[in-house]
């Protein structure tokens, strides 16, 4: 078992261990990849505040996420096919994060189904899903959904149009995978991996075919996705996927106070700042140079979530220290999971929880709900996107 200490040694490991196709769609941003890079570096430029002679006994990471108890504010994100990344990868995702008692997230693009999750979980995860044209099948998405008991469901509306990821298209990375001769060759050289996915028997988009209308296998697949997604999505179409799902509702994709507050009336019960992990628009501000502005605009009227650029409990105790009541990891469980499974989402969970309590304690801070502007010095000029540093 190799010595981990951060989420870096899980990435080196799982690019070892994956095919170059899902390593790079998972390890890649859209165009050049700026906002991508811009996410995790935004983080260093804030500075923690140290004190001592402080009783640093008795630390508590507990808190709560749109109500729900959790051992710390980190949720997993819903990241497309991370069955791909590893065999089975949402069900040991969810398992891993059912285990350590924080929330899990399914994306409506994912390999195992709902009822794949629901089936092998005790603890309710929450439903991602996209906005899309087709009422019947959201409608009917939404019921699957409530009878797998999820406890919140996930709206994504930052992708009316997906932004181009150069890797992805070079590397036939599509929805199903484009498999060529170099991608097939390099998925001979991962064993461990193949044989994982040998013996599965889930390797399609298991909440897409058989549900969506005229997708009944992989080849038809392909025109749904292209045709499936809804450009001319706009807040009374947002309205009516709330009226759709009577439970609690996270709006996922907020990167503007204006849009923040049109969150506030279409009944959300949190919103999460979000740029899709610098996949969409490129050249778009960090989510953490952004939840100032929106945390001003209407922290104290919603629950407030970021996502995007997180690698470390340091990156948590920043953004709960900024404000957000929760955050988010994407990338980080993946590293773990396609370098060692469930096991390997566990670990990043460890890695995190960790820095997250020690980083507490060196503040002074022995509770996470304390955290505050207070544990940061912030450069001037960050809490306004307009200056660029």
């Amino acid at each position: 078992m190799p010595v981990i200490t951060t989420v870096e040694d899980l990435r080196k490991i799982y690019q070892r261990r994956t095919p170059r196709m899902f390593y790079d769609y998972c390890e890649s941003g859209s165009w050049t990849e700026q906002t991508f890079r811009d996410n995790v570096s935004d983080f260093s430029k804030l500075r923690l505040r140290q004190r001592v002679a402080v009783d640093m006994n008795n630390r508590s990471t507990r808190s709560t996420m749109i109500g729900e108890d959790v051992a710390m504010p980190v949720a997993l994100a819903p990241v497309g096919l991370t069955g791909m990344q590893s065999a089975d990868g949402e069900i040991k995702a969810a398992k891993a994060a059912e285990a350590f008692g924080v929330p899990f997230t399914l994306s409506t693009m994912s390999i195992c189904s709902i009822e794949d999750v629901a089936e092998h979980t005790t603890r309710p995860f929450w439903m991602q899903v996209y906005t899309l044209k087709d009422d019947d099948f959201m409608r009917r998405l939404f019921d699957r959904a409530k009878a797998a008991n999820c406890s919140a469901a996930v709206i994504t509306v930052d992708l009316q149009l997906m932004g181009q990821r150069h890797k992805d298209v070079k590397n036939g990375l599509s929805a199903p995978p484009k498999l060529t001769p170099k991608s097939i060759a390099n998925m001979a050289t991962k064993v461990h991996w193949g044989l994982g996915m040998l013996g599965t028997k889930r390797r399609f988009f298991g909440n897409i075919v058989g549900h969506a209308k005229g997708v009944t296998d992989p080849s038809s697949l392909t025109t749904w996705t292209a045709e499936a997604f809804d450009q001319s999505l706009d807040w009374d179409r947002i309205r009516q996927f709330r009226a759709m799902w009577d439970g609690k509702l996270i709006i996922k994709g907020i990167l503007d106070a204006e849009d923040a507050k049109q969150a506030l009336n279409v009944g959300a019960d949190a919103i999460i700042v979000s740029n899709h992990g610098g996949r969409q628009l490129d050249g778009a501000m960090s989510s953490i140079r952004m939840l100032p502005m929106i945390m001003d605009a209407v922290g104290d009227k919603i629950e407030v979530h970021l996502d995007s650029g997180i690698r470390s409990g340091q990156d948590v105790l920043k953004a709960l220290a900024l404000g957000a009541k929760g955050t988010y990891i994407g990338r980080a469980f993946v590293y773990g999971l396609g370098a060692m499974g469930q096991e390997g989402v566990t670990k990043a969970l460890e890695v995190i929880h960790k820095e997250l309590d020690l980083s507490m304690g060196l503040c002074g801070v022995q509770d996470v709900n304390a955290l505050s502007r207070d544990n940061l010095y912030v450069p001037q000029g960050f809490e306004d996107p307009r200056v660029l540093l």
